[in-house]
This record gives C-alpha cells, structure tokens and sequence, in this order.
C-alpha cells in the first residue's frame, strides 16, 4: 500500500494492483500451455459387447481332501495313498472349470505332510486351494 500525505486531513491509501495483476498473467499463461495439451484424442480400444454371450458354468462340486492326525489322506472319504495324489490331482487341475481343493487337517499332522500335499497340488497345476475347519478328526 501507497502512502500520501496531502495537506494535513490525513493518510491516503491506495491498493497497489501490480502483484495481482503478475498471479492472473502467470496463471493465464499456464492455461495458455496446458489447454492444447488437453483437446488432443488418446486412443483407448475398450472391449465391445457381444450378443452371443455363453452362459456361465456351474462350478463343480469341491474336493475335499483330509489329513487325519497320522497323515493319511482321505479323498472325498475314501483313503487316498500319497503316491497316486499327485495323478489325482492332474486329472482334476485338467477340468474345466477347476474344482476347489479344500483341505482339512487335523492339528496333529505334521507340518512336513501338509507342506508336501500343498506342494503336490501347486506341481499339478491346481489353482483353487482352500483350508477348512476341521471338525471332528
């Protein structure tokens, strides 16, 4: 602000515009460059809409694979030895839609024997694992 005395009756004051005016032409020169760059097209390829749309499968009924507390396997109830759990396995990871293997352990296993089912399974290509509760083993 700008000060004048003039003639005894007091200070004058008047708002200095100036600063004001160098924001509003810095901002209008930064609209003035970045407006160009907003109008240009970006070319998306978005995925269209089909009319012959399959319906979706039902997924298949999970197989549930148990571990009693002395690492024998059940599959679906019947005993499953180790050595054919791998072959099992593929033949179910080759299903489309794949099956859920849902484990059930007992707390007593060994970690050595759930760590080598799990590995089995990852080695035959099986993507759905999941752990269940155990109930009464």
């Amino acid at each position: 602000m700008a000060f004048t005395v003039s003639g005894g009756k007091g200070a004058k004051s008047d708002m200095n515009v100036v600063p004001l005016i160098d924001v509003l032409l810095v901002l209008l020169i930064i609209f003035m460059v970045t407006a160009p760059a907003m109008t240009y097209n970006i070319d998306i390829d978005l995925p269209q809409p089909t009319k012959n749309l399959e319906p979706p499968k039902d997924p298949p009924p999970p197989i549930r694979l148990r571990i009693d507390q002395m690492g024998q396997l059940f599959w679906d109830g019947s005993p499953l030895p180790m050595a054919a759990l791998g072959m099992q396995l593929q033949v179910e990871a080759g299903r489309d839609p794949q099956p859920t293997l849902e484990l059930e352990t007992s707390p007593e296993v060994s970690y050595q024997v759930l760590a080598d089912v799990l590995a089995t399974a990852k080695n035959a290509g099986m993507e759905k694992i999941g752990f269940v509760e155990s109930n009464a083993l």
